[in-house]
């Protein structure tokens, strides 16, 4: 489709209630990718300020659509669901985050707001305590008679990570807690991190066994935390902070300043920074003094958090959504600095992502040299990005431009602004370009986002690497023994460069002089299994098929849509080809693109990836040169008249009689849908032994539960 430039957002109080609910959606997703990132993969692609600015207008709009807001929405959940490969553990009571306040005037407001909750004089402000925010990683440690018996992540505020057995290994955490007056029940909360040297020290050593690096401390301690190796974890130099608590059989202080007294006495580590005021000038003073000294702090901070000091008041004031009302974080603004911008790069990402990269005449920012800086994409070079990157009100970027540079969060440094009066006469406005720099394919915006991608899936170098891993893996074409790791060597080695280049590597090994067998950790028998293990998937189902060449947006559910709709790969094919052909119109009208879109479930964003495809020829040059070395089964058309034809199934627990890919398979062959949660649309849950929440809330809806001999029987009818 044509490509439609983006346009400045509209001021929430101008929306109408449609554009709400659109913008609601995106927002939401956006903010739960970003979530996904942070928590579970300790990757952040976005600063504080950036993720900061989406969530405030998701709560702007909130506000004045209240009935857009739902349990799952970002404003009303924490953190992110808890990663794969950890045992979940429930908190007994929830790790919420806390409110943000980002100027005196938020700080006034929050003690206003107590003042009136509590029905305080007007001269009667609440003591506060201010403490560090410390840049790390929430952790939860049990205690049941004083002794330490579990240790949590926060997760997604509600259900964690057991990390116990890397916790018992931080120095800074007591396995067992002093004094007499211990609860039977204590479970204490705090900040896992790194000091800035420690992490320092550790990239070197990473960098020198060509190992991971990390991008900050926060990263480095969060992801020391989660190894599966103990020894690993045990190696990296983590201390712990403690500053408050979870369920507490008996409170040994009444104030939080009190606790924070006893938490010391008992063995924790607490911030000897943190300090108790009795007025708001108290606290400001007390925020500006850290800001002053953060840069010699031995470890990274991102602001200072307030608490009312009372636990009583503490108990009153309780809690709003996801965070207590009782406290609140007054975040730091980034430190800045004024450079040239020299030029402008474009770095194409594994999925085709086009990422504009400032070249900045070297400066110093927060300590650190900084020669590039991230400018996130074409609109916020055209100064009319407002997607959560600071806004410079309309001023676009020309090379030779003098720029203002923050560290956003003290880590990704960006452009925020530009110094106009030095501006050169000769300076003009940039063009991004609208083939990729890497293989020369056309590049393309969807309609609403921000990011130009490259389209030559299959042929670009840039996405090369990982195409082919997406290519070769589970629901793709699945072939035993040529895996992730396999793939980047024989990449590496110029063996396999594109996917045609599997099927033609036993010709290609018999006419080399260096042979496959002769490589470390290969044999005669290893390679010949290779071998048959890819000409056990030269012939494949076109499902598979289309799942495999990478489609943006077309996962397992998208192409067996397409897969069924078409039945053979040459009705898909040129079906995509004709449809194509109308690509470059402002409305593609043509039936092949109608058809298309028309299929239930696959809509306007999908058909314009696929169409966008098959528009670049290399693409289409691409798959032509791979059917020759393969056959393509035709889907299995679903049985109309089943029982089950057009039922959304659920199946959960573990299951015997067939595996949960035979299961999903069996019942889509038999035209039902099937999803991964259970809602008031669902029609059977099919209860496998230890099913848990979705057949809790399948009971509580109503919704029919079978057995799996009941769902055998009935699809036997």
């Amino acid at each position: 489709m044509a490509t439609k430039a983006k346009k400045a957002l509209v001021d929430v109080d101008k929306l109408t209630k449609a554009q709400a609910k659109v913008e609601h959606m995106r927002l939401s997703l956006e903010i739960e990718g970003h979530n996904e990132r942070y928590y579970q993969k300790d990757a952040p692609t976005v600063s504080d300020a950036a993720y900061d600015a989406l969530r405030q207008r998701l709560e702007a709009i909130e506000t004045r659509f209240p009935d857009l807001v739902t349990k799952d929405s970002p404003t009303q959940t924490v953190g992110a669901a808890p990663a794969r490969g950890f045992a979940k553990v429930q908190h007994v009571v929830p790790m919420l985050s806390l409110g943000n306040a980002f100027s005196d005037e938020d700080v006034t407001e929050f003690v206003e707001r107590i003042r009136r909750f509590l029905k305080l004089d007007a001269d009667h402000i609440p003591a506060l305590v201010a403490e560090p925010k410390i840049d790390g990683l929430s952790l939860s440690l049990r205690y049941e008679n004083g002794e330490l018996v579990r240790a949590a992540t926060r997760g997604d505020g509600f259900t964690g990570e057991d990390v116990t057995a890397n916790v018992r290994t931080i120095k800074d955490i007591p396995h067992s807690l002093k004094g007499r007056n211990v609860p039977a029940a204590c479970e204490m909360r705090g900040e896992v991190y790194m000091l800035k040297k420690d992490f320092l020290e550790l990239n070197k050593k990473q960098a020198a066994a060509d190992d991971t690096v990390f991008a900050n401390p926060r990263n480095s301690a969060a992801g020391s935390l989660r190894q599966k190796d103990v020894s690993i974890t045990a190696s990296r130099p983590l201390k712990f902070f403690a500053y408050t608590w979870g369920e507490m059989s008996e409170p040994p202080a009444d104030t939080q300043h009190g606790m924070l007294e006893w938490m010391d006495r008992a063995g924790f580590v607490v911030n000897p920074l943190i300090t108790l005021c009795k007025s708001v000038d108290d606290v400001l003073k007390f925020y500006n003094k850290i800001g002053e000294e953060r840069a010699s702090l031995g470890y990274d901070i991102d602001g200072v958090v307030y608490k009312v000091d009372r636990l009583d008041w503490q108990e009153r004031l309780g809690f709003v959504s996801r965070s207590p009302r009782w406290a609140i974080a007054h975040k730091f603004a980034a430190e800045q600095a004024t450079t040239v911008l020299r030029g402008i790069d474009i770095q194409v990402g594994r999925t085709g992502a086009m990422t504009p990269v400032a070249r900045l005449e070297p400066v110093t920012v927060g300590g650190v040299v900084v020669s590039n800086a991230t400018l996130h994409n074409e609109d916020y070079i055209k100064g009319i990005g407002n997607d959560g990157n600071p806004i410079r009100d309309g001023v676009d970027l020309r090379i030779d431009d003098t720029v203002v540079v923050q560290r956003a969060g003290d880590v990704i440094p960006q452009v925020v602004s530009v110094v106009l009066d030095k501006r050169p006469k000769s300076a003009k406005p940039y063009k991004f370009p609208d083939t990729c720099p890497v293989c020369g394919s056309h590049a393309i915006r969807e309609e609403g986002e921000a990011v130009r991608r490259c389209t030559g899936a299959l042929i670009c170098p840039a996405q090369a690497v990982e195409r082919l891993k997406h290519f070769v893996s589970r629901l793709a074409f699945d072939i035993d023994g040529l895996g992730e790791k396999q793939i980047q060597e024989f990449y590496d080695d110029g063996l396999v460069m594109s996917p045609v280049d599997i099927f033609t590597l036993r010709e290609r090994d018999k006419r080399s002089t260096s042979k496959l067998m002769e490589r470390e950790g290969y044999g005669e028998t290893s390679v010949r299994n290779l071998f048959d293990a890819i000409d056990a998937r030269r012939n494949i189902d076109l499902h598979r098929l289309i799942f495999a060449l990478g489609i943006r947006h077309v996962g397992e559910g998208n192409a067996k849509l397409l897969a069924r709709h078409y039945h053979t790969i040459e009705n898909f094919r040129d079906a995509m080809l004709a449809a194509a052909k109308g690509s470059t119109d402002e409305e593609n009208t043509t039936e092949a693109y109608q058809d298309l879109n028309d299929i239930d479930g696959v809509g306007e964003i999908v058909a314009d990836a696929v169409v966008e495809f098959f528009a670049e020829p290399r693409n289409v040059k691409a798959l032509g040169e791979l059917l020759h070395q393969i056959e393509v089964k035709p889907a299995e058309q679903p049985r109309n008249s089943s029982p089950v034809s057009d039922k959304t199934v659920v199946f959960t627990g573990s299951l015997t009689k067939f595996t949960r890919d035979e299961a999903k398979a069996m019942a889509e062959r038999l035209g039902a849908k099937v999803a991964g949660s259970v809602s008031k649309k669902t029609d059977y849950v099919v209860a496998g032994e230890e099913a848990g929440s979705k057949l809790t809330k399948a009971r509580e809806l109503g919704v029919a539960v079978l057995t799996e001999d009941e769902w055998l029987k009935l699809i036997e009818e």
